[in-house]
Protein backbone atom coordinates (compact mmCIF):
# COMPACT_ATOMS: atom_id res chain seq x y z
CA UNK A 1 0.00 0.00 0.00
CA UNK A 2 3.15 2.46 0.34
CA UNK A 3 3.70 2.52 -3.68
CA UNK A 4 0.07 3.61 -3.84
CA UNK A 5 -0.15 6.17 -0.84
CA UNK A 6 3.01 7.69 -2.48
CA UNK A 7 1.41 8.07 -5.76
CA UNK A 8 -2.20 9.44 -3.87
CA UNK A 9 -0.21 11.88 -1.98
CA UNK A 10 1.78 13.03 -5.53
CA UNK A 11 -1.35 13.67 -7.16
CA UNK A 12 -3.64 15.43 -4.26
CA UNK A 13 -0.24 17.92 -3.63
CA UNK A 14 -1.68 20.32 -6.37
CA UNK A 15 -4.17 20.66 -3.59
CA UNK A 16 -4.51 24.26 -2.24
CA UNK A 17 -4.68 24.98 1.46
CA UNK A 18 -8.72 25.29 0.44
CA UNK A 19 -10.95 22.25 -0.19
CA UNK A 20 -10.29 21.92 -3.55
CA UNK A 21 -12.36 20.41 -6.66
CA UNK A 22 -10.55 17.92 -8.76
CA UNK A 23 -13.22 18.56 -11.90
CA UNK A 24 -14.33 14.83 -11.03
CA UNK A 25 -18.01 14.83 -10.07
CA UNK A 26 -18.31 14.93 -6.29
CA UNK A 27 -14.44 14.32 -5.17
CA UNK A 28 -12.35 16.91 -3.95
CA UNK A 29 -9.07 17.50 -2.20
CA UNK A 30 -7.31 19.58 0.97
CA UNK A 31 -4.07 19.93 1.54
CA UNK A 32 -2.17 21.99 4.78
CA UNK A 33 -3.48 23.74 8.25
CA UNK A 34 -7.21 23.89 8.58
CA UNK A 35 -8.42 26.63 10.75
CA UNK A 36 -10.59 25.74 13.91
CA UNK A 37 -13.64 27.41 12.54
CA UNK A 38 -13.89 25.92 9.72
CA UNK A 39 -13.65 22.16 10.86
CA UNK A 40 -16.61 22.86 12.97
CA UNK A 41 -19.50 22.16 10.02
CA UNK A 42 -22.09 20.10 9.15
CA UNK A 43 -20.33 17.82 7.34
CA UNK A 44 -22.19 16.42 4.27
CA UNK A 45 -22.42 12.84 3.35
CA UNK A 46 -19.27 11.61 2.50
CA UNK A 47 -15.65 8.91 2.62
CA UNK A 48 -12.70 10.61 3.59
CA UNK A 49 -9.68 9.22 3.08
CA UNK A 50 -6.31 10.62 4.51
CA UNK A 51 -3.15 10.59 2.38
CA UNK A 52 -0.98 12.46 5.28
CA UNK A 53 -1.27 13.19 8.53
CA UNK A 54 -4.02 12.78 10.62
CA UNK A 55 -7.47 13.99 11.41
CA UNK A 56 -10.15 13.93 14.88
CA UNK A 57 -13.77 14.21 14.53
CA UNK A 58 -16.04 14.52 16.88
CA UNK A 59 -19.40 13.98 16.43
CA UNK A 60 -21.13 14.57 19.96
CA UNK A 61 -18.99 12.69 22.55
CA UNK A 62 -17.68 10.54 20.51
CA UNK A 63 -14.31 11.02 18.71
CA UNK A 64 -12.79 9.31 16.33
CA UNK A 65 -9.19 9.42 15.00
CA UNK A 66 -7.56 8.46 11.53
CA UNK A 67 -4.40 8.46 9.46
CA UNK A 68 -3.05 7.33 5.91
CA UNK A 69 -3.89 3.65 7.42
CA UNK A 70 -7.91 4.59 7.86
CA UNK A 71 -11.06 6.42 5.89
CA UNK A 72 -13.88 7.98 7.57
CA UNK A 73 -17.31 7.39 6.57
CA UNK A 74 -20.53 9.51 7.28
CA UNK A 75 -23.97 8.78 6.42
CA UNK A 76 -25.67 11.60 7.21
CA UNK A 77 -25.42 15.30 7.69
CA UNK A 78 -23.88 15.45 11.11
CA UNK A 79 -22.37 18.63 12.87
CA UNK A 80 -19.08 18.01 13.82
CA UNK A 81 -15.58 19.53 15.05
CA UNK A 82 -12.51 18.61 13.49
CA UNK A 83 -8.76 19.18 14.05
CA UNK A 84 -6.44 18.03 11.64
CA UNK A 85 -2.54 17.55 11.73
CA UNK A 86 0.65 17.06 10.00
CA UNK A 87 2.62 13.52 9.68
CA UNK A 88 5.57 13.47 11.76
CA UNK A 89 7.80 14.13 9.10
CA UNK A 90 6.40 17.33 9.20
CA UNK A 91 4.24 17.19 5.79
CA UNK A 92 1.44 18.93 5.96
CA UNK A 93 -2.10 17.02 5.97
CA UNK A 94 -3.44 16.28 2.49
CA UNK A 95 -6.71 14.22 2.11
CA UNK A 96 -9.43 13.18 -0.47
CA UNK A 97 -13.01 12.93 -0.40
CA UNK A 98 -16.46 11.67 -2.47
CA UNK A 99 -19.48 13.00 -1.57
CA UNK A 100 -22.19 10.41 -1.42
CA UNK A 101 -24.55 10.27 -3.85
CA UNK A 102 -27.95 7.99 -2.50
CA UNK A 103 -28.64 7.75 -6.82
CA UNK A 104 -25.36 6.34 -7.58
CA UNK A 105 -25.10 3.75 -4.62
CA UNK A 106 -28.78 2.07 -5.28
CA UNK A 107 -27.83 1.80 -8.59
CA UNK A 108 -24.97 -0.09 -7.15
CA UNK A 109 -26.86 -1.57 -5.16
CA UNK A 110 -29.90 -3.25 -7.29
CA UNK A 111 -26.32 -5.58 -8.72
CA UNK A 112 -25.49 -7.01 -5.60
CA UNK A 113 -26.96 -9.43 -3.50
CA UNK A 114 -28.90 -8.43 -0.17
CA UNK A 115 -26.72 -8.81 3.46
CA UNK A 116 -26.79 -11.81 5.12
CA UNK A 117 -28.12 -9.93 8.42
CA UNK A 118 -28.88 -6.23 9.69
CA UNK A 119 -26.60 -4.02 10.90
CA UNK A 120 -26.29 -1.53 13.84
CA UNK A 121 -27.60 1.52 12.76
CA UNK A 122 -24.55 4.00 12.67
CA UNK A 123 -24.37 7.45 10.81
CA UNK A 124 -20.33 7.78 10.89
CA UNK A 125 -17.65 5.31 11.64
CA UNK A 126 -13.72 4.90 10.54
CA UNK A 127 -12.11 1.04 9.22
CA UNK A 128 -8.47 0.24 7.75
CA UNK A 129 -8.04 1.08 4.11
CA UNK A 130 -7.51 -1.84 2.02
CA UNK A 131 -5.09 -2.54 -0.78
CA UNK A 132 -7.71 -2.60 -3.58
CA UNK A 133 -9.93 0.73 -2.37
CA UNK A 134 -6.60 2.82 -2.79
CA UNK A 135 -6.10 1.13 -6.29
CA UNK A 136 -9.46 2.81 -7.07
CA UNK A 137 -8.43 5.97 -5.37
CA UNK A 138 -5.22 5.95 -7.82
CA UNK A 139 -7.23 5.75 -11.25
CA UNK A 140 -10.00 7.97 -9.86
CA UNK A 141 -7.29 11.14 -9.11
CA UNK A 142 -4.70 9.74 -12.20
CA UNK A 143 -7.76 11.39 -14.16
CA UNK A 144 -7.34 14.63 -12.83
CA UNK A 145 -4.79 15.17 -15.51
CA UNK A 146 -7.03 12.95 -18.51
CA UNK A 147 -9.75 15.83 -18.36
CA UNK A 148 -11.16 14.62 -21.62
CA UNK A 149 -11.39 10.88 -19.90
CA UNK A 150 -13.77 12.05 -16.89
CA UNK A 151 -16.86 11.97 -18.51
CA UNK A 152 -16.35 7.97 -19.52
CA UNK A 153 -14.26 6.55 -16.79
CA UNK A 154 -14.94 8.64 -13.46
CA UNK A 155 -18.58 7.17 -13.27
CA UNK A 156 -16.67 3.67 -13.15
CA UNK A 157 -14.47 4.34 -10.80
CA UNK A 158 -16.72 5.90 -8.11
CA UNK A 159 -18.90 2.56 -8.76
CA UNK A 160 -15.53 1.07 -7.63
CA UNK A 161 -14.63 2.75 -4.61
CA UNK A 162 -18.34 2.36 -3.37
CA UNK A 163 -18.00 -0.98 -4.16
CA UNK A 164 -14.76 -2.09 -2.21
CA UNK A 165 -16.62 0.54 0.65
CA UNK A 166 -19.47 -1.98 0.69
CA UNK A 167 -17.25 -4.98 1.02
CA UNK A 168 -15.88 -3.58 4.41
CA UNK A 169 -17.42 -3.15 8.05
CA UNK A 170 -19.12 0.38 6.62
CA UNK A 171 -21.54 -1.45 3.90
CA UNK A 172 -23.97 -1.04 6.52
CA UNK A 173 -24.16 3.24 6.37
CA UNK A 174 -23.72 2.93 2.37
CA UNK A 175 -26.91 0.41 1.91
CA UNK A 176 -28.87 2.59 4.55
CA UNK A 177 -28.33 6.20 2.68
CA UNK A 178 -29.79 4.15 -0.48
CA UNK A 179 -32.96 2.27 0.78
CA UNK A 180 -35.65 4.70 1.76
CA UNK A 181 -37.57 1.88 3.96
CA UNK A 182 -34.70 1.84 6.33
CA UNK A 183 -34.91 3.21 9.75
CA UNK A 184 -31.67 5.37 9.36
CA UNK A 185 -33.45 6.97 6.27
CA UNK A 186 -36.16 7.96 7.92
CA UNK A 187 -33.98 9.42 10.32
CA UNK A 188 -31.65 10.87 7.43
CA UNK A 189 -35.28 12.64 6.76
CA UNK A 190 -35.76 14.30 10.31
CA UNK A 191 -32.26 15.37 10.06
CA UNK A 192 -33.06 16.88 6.32
CA UNK A 193 -35.81 18.77 8.10
CA UNK A 194 -34.12 20.21 11.15
CA UNK A 195 -31.31 21.39 8.99
CA UNK A 196 -33.84 23.12 6.68
CA UNK A 197 -36.19 24.53 9.79
CA UNK A 198 -33.11 24.86 12.45
CA UNK A 199 -34.64 28.45 13.58
CA UNK A 200 -38.10 26.92 14.44
CA UNK A 201 -39.47 25.15 17.46
CA UNK A 202 -38.30 21.43 17.56
CA UNK A 203 -41.48 19.30 18.02
CA UNK A 204 -40.29 15.86 18.56
CA UNK A 205 -43.03 14.12 18.45
CA UNK A 206 -43.97 14.99 15.15
CA UNK A 207 -40.88 13.95 13.47
CA UNK A 208 -41.16 10.86 15.35
CA UNK A 209 -44.55 11.08 13.71
CA UNK A 210 -43.45 11.32 10.65
CA UNK A 211 -40.73 8.72 10.94
CA UNK A 212 -43.57 6.37 11.80
CA UNK A 213 -41.87 6.00 15.26
CA UNK A 214 -42.55 6.19 18.61
CA UNK A 215 -41.26 9.43 20.31
CA UNK A 216 -38.56 6.73 22.74
CA UNK A 217 -37.94 4.60 19.41
CA UNK A 218 -37.48 8.16 17.37
CA UNK A 219 -34.87 9.63 20.20
CA UNK A 220 -33.05 6.04 20.43
CA UNK A 221 -32.73 6.11 17.19
CA UNK A 222 -31.67 9.64 16.55
CA UNK A 223 -28.81 8.95 18.96
CA UNK A 224 -27.75 6.12 17.61
CA UNK A 225 -27.26 7.86 13.71
CA UNK A 226 -26.34 11.25 14.90
CA UNK A 227 -24.58 10.42 18.89
CA UNK A 228 -26.91 13.50 19.87
CA UNK A 229 -30.24 14.10 20.73
CA UNK A 230 -32.80 15.97 18.41
CA UNK A 231 -32.86 19.25 20.29
CA UNK A 232 -29.04 18.92 21.07
CA UNK A 233 -28.50 18.30 17.16
CA UNK A 234 -30.94 21.57 16.31
CA UNK A 235 -28.68 23.35 18.73
CA UNK A 236 -25.56 22.67 17.26
CA UNK A 237 -26.87 23.73 13.49
CA UNK A 238 -28.09 26.79 15.11
CA UNK A 239 -24.41 27.56 16.92
CA UNK A 240 -23.14 26.71 13.77
CA UNK A 241 -24.96 28.65 10.99
CA UNK A 242 -24.96 31.91 13.77
CA UNK A 243 -20.91 31.72 13.73
CA UNK A 244 -21.10 31.53 10.35
CA UNK A 245 -23.33 34.78 10.06
CA UNK A 246 -20.95 36.56 13.01
CA UNK A 247 -17.62 35.68 10.98
CA UNK A 248 -19.17 37.16 7.82
CA UNK A 249 -19.85 40.39 9.61
CA UNK A 250 -21.91 42.93 9.88
CA UNK A 251 -24.13 41.64 12.71
CA UNK A 252 -24.47 42.23 16.35
CA UNK A 253 -24.64 38.86 18.83
CA UNK A 254 -28.03 39.66 20.09
CA UNK A 255 -29.36 39.83 16.44
CA UNK A 256 -27.52 36.70 15.63
CA UNK A 257 -29.39 34.84 18.16
CA UNK A 258 -32.82 35.64 17.26
CA UNK A 259 -32.07 35.26 13.51
CA UNK A 260 -31.07 31.28 14.51
CA UNK A 261 -33.71 30.97 16.53
CA UNK A 262 -33.05 31.72 20.21
CA UNK A 263 -35.10 33.84 22.54
CA UNK A 264 -33.21 35.03 25.13
CA UNK A 265 -29.52 36.62 23.65
CA UNK A 266 -27.71 35.76 27.07
CA UNK A 267 -28.50 32.08 26.49
CA UNK A 268 -27.14 32.21 23.13
CA UNK A 269 -24.31 33.46 24.29
CA UNK A 270 -23.79 31.07 27.56
CA UNK A 271 -24.32 28.07 25.09
CA UNK A 272 -22.52 28.90 22.05
CA UNK A 273 -19.36 29.93 24.75
CA UNK A 274 -19.48 26.82 26.32
CA UNK A 275 -19.21 24.93 22.51
CA UNK A 276 -16.95 27.00 21.07
CA UNK A 277 -14.67 28.51 23.71
CA UNK A 278 -15.34 31.95 23.90
CA UNK A 279 -18.53 34.49 24.09
CA UNK A 280 -19.90 34.99 20.52
CA UNK A 281 -18.08 38.57 19.44
CA UNK A 282 -14.34 37.49 20.91
CA UNK A 283 -14.67 34.16 19.00
CA UNK A 284 -15.66 36.16 15.60
CA UNK A 285 -12.74 38.66 16.14
CA UNK A 286 -10.54 35.91 16.99
CA UNK A 287 -11.34 34.31 13.62
CA UNK A 288 -11.10 37.46 11.42
CA UNK A 289 -8.06 38.58 13.35
CA UNK A 290 -6.59 35.69 11.67
CA UNK A 291 -7.73 35.45 8.86
CA UNK A 292 -6.21 39.08 8.41
CA UNK A 293 -2.67 37.32 9.16
CA UNK A 294 -0.46 37.32 6.44
CA UNK A 295 -0.83 33.86 5.05
CA UNK A 296 -4.02 33.35 6.92
CA UNK A 297 -6.26 33.28 3.79
CA UNK A 298 -4.29 30.46 2.34
CA UNK A 299 -5.93 27.87 4.70
CA UNK A 300 -9.11 26.49 4.83
CA UNK A 301 -10.79 23.40 4.74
Amino acid sequence: MHQQLVELRALAARAGNRKTETGIPRVAMVQGQVPEHELAACYDPMINLILQGSKSMTVGSQTLHYDPATYFVMSVDLPAVGAVHPSVSGAPYLAVSLTLDPTVIGTLLSDLPPPAAPAPLLGFSVAAVTPDLLDAWVRMLRLMDRPGEIPALAPAYEREILYRVLQGPHAALLRDIATPSTALARINLAIQWIRRHFAEPLRVETLAASAAMSPSAFHRHFKSVTALSPLQYQKRIRLLQARLLLVSGGLKASDVAFDVGYESATQFSREYARFFGAPPAKDAARIFTGLQRPGGLQTAA
